[in-house]
């Protein structure tokens, strides 16, 4: 036996009887393919890629004593390799044994590795901390996949597999907005990244750190019209805060640094587009990109005029409130000191739910469409308002005729919609401190706690007559599997919600503790919920993820539950099933339009969720609610509870 046949590295490619006589099909073997085939009773083994444009050789035909290629009629011996169409298209042999339990195929031992444009890109990656990855894995992002692959066996990188890439970036967008910094979805040119976008806008819209990576075509055939070649720095353009293309000459480390960077500085999308054959070039001379020395510190403190100014505004109010927005997420234990040492009420927007809890005496829920009126009540009797971190969106309810105090980092963000009586840029949360340290209160300054806790119990009360009332027909009411949840959800825990009826409800009824709360705030877009779940069950797989979803949303990415499934994430999905598109329903009937196409042919989700491997309970009558929500909870894994619920009750 020769060395080389020795140094073969051999594979059983199929059974010792599952060929026929003239039949060539593909099999894998290690990390190669074959085209085997059996004629005269013989076998041979090519390399199964027609090197003309890589035709599968195995899924052709055996005409002739030759295979001929499905994609463009090469004809190739299944015996030497040698091309009908000469030399320069001849393909590689590989030795076969006939074994008593099969045919094998020997190959040679893979070559050593030589690091590639991607393993640069990837490792860059991991050295900014971005470990995570959601995508969708496809013939032009194979370079850079199988970087990632190298990646996560090493240990540096965790990637997941998702069924859509919408799916994806919302995932990534769940991911920045519970932990401020970036995870990357990936997509194949075309409509992979085209898929991506929505869930980018969201991140957008909603300042999210999200990095982005476009698979491409051949730069060969870029720009005349091939198969899936658009043009994807023009179609993320508007999306993404920095979009580059990666180009074989290109510094490839420090274009990812960029779009990290962007990514973080900007709170917004950084955006990579990939060309098919970039991905696979050696460049085992680059070094990888890292932050140090590129990060500044952000935790910038206010000018001392407009700190002065805000200083003043604060020592002439006697009912000052308080309210803060996403953007003083990471930093409420400074603004809370300072609520407290005016006992000015808490006011959250929808989008910064769960940064107080409710139990707390300044505590007043959420402002706006979404919120309650012990918020509404509050802010209508102040006399000056407190402005962190927050926007003014038209949703937020956030008063036009008050005095205002605006804080910021964002110069973007102050007096964004209308002027504002004092902005102030600078970190919320130095900013806080430094209007604490220097605060001068008025010396009839109302103690607004006792008010608080009046407005609570009128509410409070009005709660509990909502959640006693049973709706006809087998259905349960929002407000009571709110206040099932209430009880029941973990303190620790991070709950994503979608867009529709059962928000609205969520902000109103459900009181939070010191849960995190994740939505698609300014985009609102349906289907967030639970994508957002896989992101934030990425971020923090060791706290209890919770998704609150209605049927119109859930149906949009119902897929991902077998995503959830195939990497154990221990989810726990509140499905509110009401058979329709409730809320649009209702703005139909207030426009005085009939009510049209908002209907929802539905399955029963709960027998989808079992199918899938996930729990899955549906819940018809009031007394279940609790009883199913804790068996999902405890369950190690993807849950889901279907509640049939009431259009009619928000």
């Amino acid at each position: 036996m020769s060395k080389d046949h020795l140094e073969m590295q051999w594979h059983k490619a199929t059974g010792a009887d599952s060929l026929d006589e003239g039949e060539v099909t593909v099999c894998p073997v290690g990390l190669k393919s074959v085209a085997l085939t059996k004629l005269r009773g013989e076998y041979g083994a090519i390399d199964n890629r027609c090197p003309h444009q890589g035709g599968p050789l195995g899924q052709g035909t055996v005409e002739n004593g030759k295979i001929r290629c499905p994609w463009h009629g090469f004809d190739f011996d299944p015996f030497t390799g040698e091309a009908a169409g000469g030399p320069d298209f001849d393909v590689p042999t590989y030795p076969v044994e006939v074994r008593a339990d099969g045919i094998y195929v020997g190959t040679p031992a893979p070559r050593p590795h030589i690091r590639t444009v991607s393993d640069v890109l990837v490792e860059t990656m991991t050295a900014w901390g971005v470990d995570t990855v959601f995508g969708m894995v496809g013939h032009s992002n194979l370079g850079m996949a199988e970087a990632m692959h190298r990646a996560e066996t090493d240990g540096t990188l965790r990637y997941f597999g998702i069924r859509h890439e919408g799916a994806a970036a919302f995932a990534a967008s769940a991911y920045g907005k519970l932990t401020g910094r970036p995870a990357a979805c990936f997509g194949i040119a075309g409509p992979g990244s085209t898929n991506l976008l929505t869930g980018l806008y969201d991140a957008k819209a909603d300042r999210a750190p999200v990095l982005a990576l476009s698979g491409n075509v051949d730069s060969s055939v870029a720009g005349k019209g091939a198969f899936q070649d658009i043009d994807l720095l023009a179609a993320f353009a508007d999306v993404s805060a920095y979009s580059a293309m990666v180009r074989s000459g290109s510094e490839h480390a420090e274009l990812m640094t960029m779009a990290i960077k962007h990514a973080v500085l900007e709170r917004g999308v950084g955006h990579l587009v990939l060309p098919d054959e970039v991905q696979v070039l050696a460049a085992p001379q680059q070094p990888a990109s890292g932050p140090a020395g590129r990060m500044p510190d952000l935790r910038v403190g206010p000018p001392a005029q407009a700190l002065a100014d805000a200083l003043d505004r604060i020592a002439e109010a006697t009912r000052p409130v308080i309210v803060v927005g996403a953007g003083a997420r990471a930093d409420m234990a400074q603004v809370v000191t300072l609520a407290e040492r005016l006992n000015a009420p808490i006011l959250t927007t929808f989008k910064a739910k769960g940064q107080i809890s409710d139990k707390h005496p300044l505590a007043c829920g959420v402002l706006g469409r979404s919120g309650t009126p012990v918020a509404s009540w509050m802010m209508n009797k102040a006399d000056l308002l407190l402005v962190f971190g927050a926007s003014f969106s038209n949703h937020s309810g956030i008063s036009p005729f008050t005095p205002t105090v605006q804080v910021d980092t964002d110069p973007l963000m102050l007096g964004r919609f209308r002027p504002v009586t004092v902005p102030v840029l600078g970190d919320v949360g130095v900013t806080a401190s430094a209007i604490t340290k220097g605060l001068r209160v008025h010396p009839a300054i109302v103690d607004q706690r006792p008010e608080v806790a009046e407005r609570w119990t009128v509410w409070r009360a009005e709660k509990s007559r909502r959640v006693a009332v049973t709706p006809p027909g087998g259905r349960v009411s929002a407000a009571a599997v709110f206040h099932e949840l209430n009880g029941l959800a973990p303190e620790n825990a991070v709950m994503t919600v979608d867009v529709g009826n059962h928000a609205y409800s969520f902000g109103r009824y459900f009181e939070p503790t010191a849960q995190a709360v994740l939505m698609s705030g300014y985009l609102g877009s349906i289907g967030f919920g639970f994508p957002a779940a896989l992101g934030a069950w990425a971020a923090a797989p060791d706290r209890p993820i919770v998704a609150v979803t209605g049927d119109g949303g859930f149906g949009q990415y119902l897929a991902e539950i077998t995503t959830a499934v195939k990497y154990a994430m221990n989810i726990t999905h509140i499905l509110l099933n009401n058979g329709e598109l409730a809320k649009i329903s209702e703005e139909q009937r207030g426009a005085e339009y009939a009510v049209w196409q908002t209907s929802l042919l539905n399955p029963d989700f709960s027998a989808l969720a079992r199918d899938c491997g996930a729990y899955g309970r549906r819940v018809t009558d009031r007394a279940d609610i609790a009883s199913a929500i804790a068996e999902a909870l405890d369950h190690p894994g993807p849950a889901m509870v279907e509640i049939i619920t009431d259009p009619g009750s928000h």
